[in-house]
This record gives C-alpha cells, structure tokens and sequence, in this order.
C-alpha cells in the first residue's frame, strides 16, 4: 500500500508561461475542466487551477497506472475532488486525494486507506489591519486553549505564524471529512509538541484514528497532512469510497504506514508525465 501514501508539490512562481504554454498545458486535461479555469482573470489564479488538475491527473496516472483517457475526477456536492473508477486494485483498498494552493505554492497528497485532508497556507501580513485585528476576526473558531496559544505566542508576527499554523491544521481536517470551513471548528482542538506528534480532540476526546503532520514549505509557508478514518466522512463523499468500514487491525495497517516527504514537482515534468504517456 505504501506506494499509495504521495505528496507533491509544485512552486508555480517558478512557472512563467507564454499564452502559446499555457494552452498547451490546458489542452492536455479533458475539455470539462477548461472552463474552471478560464474563468479566472488573473494569470497566477489560472496558474493554480491548472497545476492542480494537472497534478491530480498526474498523480493518478503514475500511482494507479490509469490510462489518461480512462481518468474521471469530479466533486462531490461540498467540492471535495474524487476519483471516479473501479481500477484502484486491491493493493489500494480506499485510494482517495486532496489538493490545496495558496501563495506559490500548489500540492496533492494521496492515501490508499485512510482519509487524507491537505492544506497550505501562505502567511502574508495583512495590508489593511493590524495583525491582532486580523487574527481576532478569527476567534470563534479556535477553542480558548488554542487562542492562548496563538495570543501568548510572542512578537505580532509570532502571532500571526501561530495563527495560521493552527488554521492550516484545521483546513486539513475538515477537506479529509469533505466539508469546507465549517460550524464548531472551536470543538476541533490540536494538541502538538513543538509542532511535532499532533494530535486533535473533538468535544474533549482525543482522537486516536487520527494523525496529523505539518510541513514548512519555504517562503513563510505551510502545509498540513490530516490521514483518518473513512467513517468520519461525510455522508456524499463516502459514496466516492470503496470501504468505509474497517476492523482496528486492517484501519491501523493504513494509519501507520510511513508518511512520505513532499515531493518537489515542476510544471514541466508534469507535463512530461502527460506527454510520454499520449506517446
């Protein structure tokens, strides 16, 4: 299974595409994606569409040896990307992906069992507030002990890594279950030591099928890895799944297989992946 557990990442300030490029890359994904990411006005939000479309197509390609043309990826009814086939193999009892993109960077994590959420977060300095008005606009979603934290982490900018730290764990979370940011993000509790072997309580009990990682990515960036249990899901992205129930012994043979490092991808070898495959 392990060959299921995959972390990409693309650095798209990196990609600067002619209008001839940029097609071209396009034109490589099925034509009822296209206008996902047309409609987009600006350069950098259509550079991250596609690379993420990109990436997912990729991505399965490698991993479940699809043919391109035989790939479906769709949404459910909260956005969450899916793979729709039957061709995964028993060597993937669940295989199921999350991508997420903010700043310059756009990244995918696969899972073969568990449920697997991924964000990214860039820490910008707000322009037009205060960093303590900026992060108090975000209260209600941490619980008290998470807000000391964030409030007694030092500097302003301390603050502001704190916050969107915490934030980057809570997106992973609620994109593995497959809904947005949602209601009662404040019972979701994280607990870490030194932002190392993090853990998260719902409503004051530990979660133990769960697990959680966080990555510095490089220009004030993170990203966040969540991996749980298909039961967790909700109820329109179960159906995506092949297995939702498992015994403890089967569940823990996806928990604890070995986290994998993200991997740095261009847009280029993307593409290659593409290309060597049309011949």
């Amino acid at each position: 299974m392990e060959k299921g557990v995959q972390r990409w990442v693309v650095d798209i300030s990196k990609w600067d595409p002619t209008p001839h490029d940029f097609s071209f890359a396009l034109y490589l994904l099925p034509q009822h994606h296209h206008s996902s990411i047309i409609k987009y006005v600006k350069l950098e939000d259509r550079k991250r569409a596609l690379v993420s479309l990109l990436l997912q197509y990729a991505l399965v390609h490698q991993v479940l040896g699809i043919p391109f043309e035989e790939i479906t990826i769709n949404r459910t009814i909260e956005g969450k990307p899916y793979l729709e086939s039957d061709k995964a193999g028993m060597d993937f009892p669940n295989f199921n992906f999350n991508v997420s993109h903010h700043g310059d960077y756009v990244a995918i994590a696969s899972e073969p069992l568990c449920l697997v959420g991924l964000d990214i977060v860039s820490c910008t300095i707000p322009l037009r507030e205060t960093i303590p008005e900026f992060v108090q606009n975000f209260s209600s979603y941490f619980s008290s002990f998470e807000w000391d934290n964030i409030l007694n982490a030092g500097t302003s900018d301390e603050i502001l890594i704190e916050f969107y730290r915490y934030w980057c764990l809570k997106e992973a979370y609620v994109k593995a279950i497959g809904i947005g940011v949602a209601y009662g993000l404040d019972k979701v509790e994280f607990h870490h030591t030194g932002w190392g072997n993090i853990s998260v309580k719902i409503d004051g009990e530990t979660m133990t099928e769960w697990k959680f990682w966080l990555f510095e990515l490089g220009k004030r960036h993170w990203a966040s890895v969540a991996k749980g249990h298909p039961k967790s899901a909700t109820e329109s992205y179960k159906r995506t799944l092949r297995q939702s129930d498992f015994d403890e012994e089967d569940y823990n043979k996806g928990l604890y297989l070995p986290d994998a490092p993200f991997l740095s991808k261009t847009v280029e070898q993307l593409i290659s992946i593409f290309c060597e495959a049309k011949g």
